[in-house]
């Protein structure tokens, strides 16, 4: 019986620890969505040369987003881990290029590009507000 209190006495004080555990940053949508949204404007203005990033509101965005994981609770050490990650990346990378291909991007044609760009700064989107038509 001592053995079974000591066991549920145990998991119960171990609660509040896993409860308290951050997620990946990976799973912190807020983080996330804009952070792709990034990363895949910058890939449509490296392919299009018609496009071009808006360099300062995309430095905007990752030092808010940076702001806001530190709010979050996550440590700069935290957060640079997840950006440099090379698992990470290569997730990034296989998620975006199937966007891309979603929407009839081909890397071997720069011009499909172009038009994803064109139609994503006409819609206003996250990834649209971070692009320039030259």
């Amino acid at each position: 019986m001592r053995a079974l209190i000591a066991v549920a006495l145990s998991a119960f004080v171990a609660l509040p620890a896993a409860a308290l555990a951050k997620p990946s940053l990976r799973d912190v949508q807020e983080i996330e969505d804009p952070l792709f949204a990034v990363a895949v404007a910058k890939e449509v203005s490296d392919y299009c040369d018609e496009i071009g990033p808006r360099y300062l509101k995309g430095l905007g965005e990752l030092r808010r987003l940076k702001a806001r994981a530190n709010a979050l609770g996550y440590s700069d050490a935290e957060i640079r881990d997840y950006i440099e990650s090379d698992a990470e990346k290569a997730r990034m990378r296989a998620k975006g290029e199937k966007l891309l291909a979603q929407n009839g991007v081909d890397y071997g044609k720069p011009e499909t590009f172009c038009a994803y760009g064109r139609a994503e700064i006409e819609k206003n989107s996250a990834i649209g507000v971070l692009l320039r038509a030259k």
